[in-house]
């Protein structure tokens, strides 16, 4: 027995540390993305190798043969012309670094995850789990490509449309496995109301919403404009002749850069009074230290997200800030899927890692 609980141990921190190591690759990944579209690096690169990609230009011959390629683009005639070799060497290191980083992350992912197939120390629930987070890798390699590709013929610049889903995929595999990391082991199940439930529910489900607007936000250059606070446009709400000329009207909910700026300020102030008061809500129902502290966590992040927020809007999106403004918006995605975890039923049994199959016996 002294023997089984060993490599149970053993096992559950090799576990652990491998999906910590592949969270914070992701939320490296997309820093990374971040600072290449606020480079204008994305589309440096107008091929998609998976293999052969991942091999930068080696002579000069290569490099011209790339920057060639990039001058077939509209974004390079419209926006680039006359652009030197050394100024394309900059954005196309940006674009290749962040397609090599998410070759690293597939191959992170992929070989402990079969190492521990091959040893028998994953449950049943556990290993589901896992394929399904492996899927969505393999999908977000495909569309990311599909997003690039959406630049490369009649625009300067990708589908605002496409970078969100790029960019909600990999947050979405994020949170998949941070949801999963708090799911290992046994704990015992935390005392709290319905209603701290539902509203670190709700918390969860605002901070996708307010994320994925903050990428409609970057697919449409809104943060360069309008860059006054708390007032838009002139007015604490912009008229709704501003709001909606476009027809039919639901197009402005995703392409008027007004409209985008102002649905992303409402949902922050709406994310910002359900974490104070969530917060409040859990001091004062005397819920576990745990919930308390992850109440309060939350909260905090938030209001430094949306400081961030106003200081990025204020000056214009400088890189800095921008990608500060991402970094908390990742931290606070983290806390809302821990809080979220900690509160869910506790009934439903928990992912295991035990002791190798050979070991079993």
């Amino acid at each position: 027995m002294t023997g089984i609980s060993v490599h149970q141990v053993s096992n559950d921190r090799l576990v652990r540390g491998w999906l910590i190591a592949v969270a914070a690759l992701i939320a490296a990944m997309v820093l990374v993305g971040g600072a290449t579209r606020l480079t204008e690096s994305g589309l440096s690169i107008v091929e998609w190798k998976p293999v052969t990609g991942a091999l930068p230009p080696l002579s000069r011959a290569q490099w011209s043969e790339a920057f060639e390629a990039y001058k077939t683009i509209p974004q390079y005639r419209q926006l680039n012309a006359g652009m030197s070799l050394d100024e394309f060497k900059t954005i196309f290191w940006w674009e290749w670094s962040h397609r090599l980083l998410g070759r690293f992350i597939g191959i992170a992912y992929l070989v402990p995850f079969l190492w521990f197939l091959w040893r028998g120390v994953l449950g049943s629930e556990l290993r589901r789990r896992l394929w399904l987070i492996l899927g969505l890798g393999a999908l977000q390699g495909a569309v990311g490509w599909w997003m690039v590709a959406s630049g490369l013929s009649q625009r300067v610049e990708v589908s605002q449309y496409r970078l969100a889903t790029h960019l909600m995929l990999a947050l979405a595999i994020f949170a998949a496995v941070v949801w999963t990391l708090r799911r290992l082991g046994e704990r015992p199940a935390a005392t709290s109301s319905s209603r701290l439930k539902v509203t670190a529910i709700a918390l969860l489900a605002l901070t996708f919403v307010q994320l994925y607007l903050g990428a409609l936000v970057a697919g449409l250059r809104a943060g360069k404009i309008y860059n006054t606070w708390p007032g838009i446009d002139g007015a604490l709400i912009p008229s709704a002749a501003r709001l909606f000329f476009e027809t039919p009207w639901w197009r402005n909910l995703f392409e008027n850069t007004l409209t985008v700026q102002f649905e992303h300020r409402m949902v922050a102030y709406a994310l910002f009074v359900t974490a104070i008061l969530h917060a409040v809500d859990a001091v004062r129902s005397h819920a576990d230290r745990s919930i308390i502290n992850g109440a309060l966590w939350l909260a905090g992040g938030v209001i430094l997200q949306a400081t961030l927020g106003v200081l990025t809007l204020l000056n214009q999106v400088p890189i800095d800030l921008a990608l500060a403004h991402q970094a908390v918006a990742i931290a606070v995605l983290t806390f809302a899927v821990l809080q979220a975890e900690r509160l869910a039923d506790r009934r439903a049994q928990p992912q295991q890692v035990g002791q190798p199959a050979a070991q079993s016996g």
